[in-house]
């Protein structure tokens, strides 16, 4: 069981406050008992204050000993696949093994204008991307861009991966999952879906990946999901509607390359639907949530949001006993 921190600018922090915090949060989910923790990449919005998922997995490598950090993801549209496969293999190396390389595609937002990219690349350059990406980290000496984005001739991989560095895929449309299946990559669910919409893009998954010759039933997939302990699902509840709609508001900073106005979901209706099919409230309770997504679903790695709370003392504790008093439980279950 994984933690994952978003530093999002909940209750009144700066992202800088939500950054340093969730370095803490980190290094308390170690100490807690935590497998793992993953990190959450935004850029020029306050939903989430890590620019770059991949130099914080860095920085919470150097302060632990113990679990695995991973991305959730480092966005691959407004990245070069090359340059980040070797940031990758130099954490794997650093860390003997500890780093998870999770990957997105990306949304139509103004990061792509930003970063010198496009809808293009977003649109039809993923599977390009995503290939050069892993046959770098495959443990090939050489390699060569073949492809229409990005050509170069042969050049040494340095350093080179001398194991497989475990690359997810952060999957919402069908098209991603197809594109991850194909490959037998694993999927990376984020915490907006159901355990429904989840197996429904398991299952599509499962098709594609057989056709392409892989084993479904072997490929490890991850979830996220949001997790508050409390004394009953009540107050969990009560606590999280405290401090969620506010940092959930923060959405509306995204701003489309296009100049459109960005899509605006019911943000009450999305809130009572995480605080509906997420574990919250007591660890019985949290414990069933969980066991039952398992069960549901047959991912490997459940992601713990537990931030919602804003206040660190509250998250500290939220961490502490998601560790020493749910994941116990729900692993009997």
């Amino acid at each position: 069981m994984d933690v994952f921190l978003v530093a999002g600018a909940i209750a009144g922090q700066s992202p800088e406050q939500a950054v340093r915090r969730a370095l803490d949060h980190g290094v308390a989910a170690e100490r807690a008992g935590f497998d793992g923790a993953w990190i959450a990449e935004h850029h020029f919005i306050r939903y989430g204050g890590c620019p770059s998922a991949i130099a914080f997995a860095g920085h919470l490598l150097g302060r632990t000993a113990r679990i695995t950090v991973g991305t959730a993801a480092c966005v691959l549209s407004t990245r070069h696949p090359v340059a980040l496969a070797e940031e990758a293999i130099l954490l794997d190396t650093l860390s003997d093994g500890r780093f998870r390389l999770g990957v997105a595609r990306g949304g139509p937002w103004v990061d792509l204008e930003v970063f010198g990219s496009s809808l293009e690349r977003l649109e039809h350059g993923f599977p390009e991307s995503l290939d050069l990406l892993t046959r770098w980290l495959s443990g090939a000496e050489r390699i060569a861009g073949t492809g229409p984005l990005f050509g170069f001739r042969e050049v040494t991989v340095v350093p080179r991966a001398h194991r497989p560095v475990p690359v997810l895929v952060a999957a919402t449309s069908s098209a991603t999952v197809a594109v991850a299946a194909a490959r037998g990559l694993p999927l990376l669910l984020g915490l907006h879906a159901t355990d429904a919409e989840k197996v429904t893009m398991l299952d599509r998954y499962a098709e594609i990946a057989a056709a392409h010759g892989h084993a479904p039933e072997t490929i490890p997939h991850a979830s996220a999901h949001l997790a508050q302990v409390a004394g009953s699902r009540r107050e969990a509840a009560a606590l999280l509607r405290s401090t969620m709609p506010a940092w959930l508001a923060t959405t509306g900073d995204y701003v489309r390359i296009d100049g459109r106005p960005p899509s605006h979901r019911d943000q009450a209706a999305y809130l009572d639907m995480l605080l509906s099919s997420h574990p919250i409230g007591s660890p019985a309770e949290c414990a069933d949530r969980l066991a039952a997504t398992v069960a549901a679903t047959g991912v490997h790695r459940v992601l713990l949001l537990a931030e919602a709370a804003g206040d660190p003392h509250r998250v500290r504790d939220n961490i502490d006993r998601l560790a020493c008093e749910v994941a116990p439980a729900a692993l009997d279950r």
